[in-house]
């Protein structure tokens, strides 16, 4: 057992970057942003300087970031209230996309988790009305890197819009917003260093975003107060985006020693490209519960999939729309890492999971 616990869900929570916590300590002041006192102002000034942070971090224009409460209200505002009634999504997206419209076309992916764009192609031209199609920019689970921009050629085609979920991607590979052609991005700070509970929706000019009714706050496109202070939050951990692009390099090094180490495991979504600090491994014959609860004994922090099922363990609709049969699908655990993971970490996780392996009696496949 190892003497430290050893962090390895950053997918699910990232570690909060140096600043944010001192950023949203100095917002905890009185003062809306709405009110025009100076205290007001003030607030107002905090929340903007943020927003420029965070649109610059993703190559987009500052007044098209519109704060909602986290990732999962920016998924669902960008599939409601786009003004698009026909919603296609592919089979691999997070459970905020998939539940958001009842009826959504389902596209299928091939075996490593990627769309296929012949199927897009074909459910939008079936459909025969103005659509939206909603495409993660990475999975959460698997790590598996979708082609955007050839997902924007097949929609931008039938005239369809093009909404990226990057929760994942933020702060881990380069994104544009601008340079992608999407119609609409969701990024969530929790993420990618920030604090939890507060997420944006970038909104291109080819949307006219209705809002739900309420004030008139974010132009009009989301109402309610704005949480000025983990907005503030958000914006230092936006500041450190490129650094943890740039650290992406080390991170796959880790990753990929971390797999050469354990070849009994089969790694899902291997054969296309991948977030440099995700790997969702199988340990055939294990139930998925038991390695979480066992590595988190021994001391480390891994999950079973999405983090968003309330504590749950479930099997995974990902893994399940990548064909993997439901036994290997039921074995499955997902390590994600972070700017604080180290050579050290790896090798204790290495040793964790043989040795849970070898306890358990598992066998090399004949």
């Amino acid at each position: 057992m190892t003497a430290r616990r050893i962090y390895l869900d950053a997918n699910a929570c990232t570690p909060v970057h140096d600043g944010v916590a001192v950023a949203m300590a100095a917002a905890l002041v009185a003062g809306n942003p709405s009110s025009v006192h100076a205290e007001g102002r003030a607030a107002r000034r905090r929340m903007e300087d943020a927003r420029e942070a965070i649109a610059a971090a993703l190559d987009a224009p500052a007044d098209a970031l519109v704060f909602t409460s986290g990732g999962t209200e920016a998924n669902t505002l960008a599939l409601t209230r786009c003004g698009r009634g026909t919603v296609v999504v592919s089979a691999t997206e997070h459970r905020s996309v998939l539940d958001a419209v009842v009826g959504a076309t389902v596209v299928p992916c091939d075996g490593d988790g990627v769309v296929r764009l012949d199927a897009l192609d074909r459910a939008l031209a079936a459909e025969g009305r103005a659509a939206v199609v909603s495409v993660m920019a990475a999975n959460n689970e698997t790590g598996v890197i979708q082609p955007i921009d050839e997902v924007v050629r097949v929609a931008r085609a039938r005239d369809a819009l093009v909404h990226v979920d990057a929760a994942q991607a933020c702060g881990r590979i380069p994104l544009s917003f601008r340079a992608s052609g999407a119609d609409l991005m969701t990024v969530s700070a929790h993420k990618c260093g920030g604090p939890a509970g507060i997420g944006a929706l970038v909104v291109g000019p080819r949307v006219a975003l209705t809002p739900r009714g309420g004030g008139g706050q974010e132009r009009g496109r989301r109402p309610g107060t704005e949480a000025a202070a983990a907005i503030a939050g958000f914006g230092v951990a936006a500041r450190h985006v490129a650094k943890g692009i740039a650290d992406g390099a080390r991170l796959a090094s880790l990753r990929d020693r971390l797999e050469a180490a354990l070849p009994e495991a089969r790694v899902m979504g291997a054969g296309t490209a991948r977030l440099p600090n995700t790997t969702c491994l199988v340990m055939p014959g294990v139930a998925s519960a038991i390695q979480v609860m066992a590595l988190d004994l021994a001391g480390f922090a891994v999950s079973a999939g999405a983090a968003c099922s309330s504590g749950k363990v479930a099997a995974s609709h990902v893994l399940a729309a990548m064909g993997v049969d439901r036994d290997d699908a039921g074995c499955a655990v997902r390590v994600s890492l972070s700017w604080t993971t180290t050579n050290a970490d790896i090798d204790a996780f290495v040793d964790a999971w043989r040795d849970l392996r070898s306890r358990l009696g598992v066998r090399d496949a004949a």
